[in-house]
């Protein structure tokens, strides 16, 4: 039997870094990933899927990756169900990360150190326009 995902989309919100009480790192995101076509009134709709990463992976996209952060996912569908506190019972499907690449820009440290240089850092300065094809001499 086969169970495989690949997903590329962006997260909708900074991941959310837990550990379990044996002290294992646990992260659920949800990526935001577009279909490809567009709807009846010509806009692109998409997909939020659920994620669950573990260990390293949920540590790692936890200190470098924040909303709207593009990652590509491999893993397997997993569903489960529970009853909720209104004895209703509810299904879930969702996505076991066993792989994920981050294809965002590459970030300057933690999430941390970022907003703190972010608080610090100088305007920058915007280079001037580049010349026109007249002014080239080579043109």
């Amino acid at each position: 039997m086969i169970n495989q995902v690949t997903l590329v989309g962006r997260l909708t919100r900074d991941p959310d870094l837990r550990y379990t009480p044996d002290g294992k790192a646990v992260s659920n995101i949800t990526l935001a990933v577009n279909r490809h076509y567009k709807n009846a009134s010509g806009e692109i709709e998409a997909d939020f899927v659920h994620c669950i990463l573990w260990g390293k992976t949920a540590e790692n996209t936890s200190n470098y990756c924040k909303k709207g952060s593009v990652l590509g996912v491999t893993g397997r569908i997993q569903t489960r169900n529970y009853d909720n506190h209104e004895g209703k019972r509810v299904y879930v499907t969702e996505v076991v990360a066993e792989g994920v690449r981050f294809l965002s820009t590459k970030p300057t440290g933690t999430r941390e150190n970022q907003q703190a240089s972010q608080s610090s850092r100088q305007p920058e300065t915007v280079p001037p326009a580049p010349p026109q094809r007249e002014e080239l001499p080579f043109a």
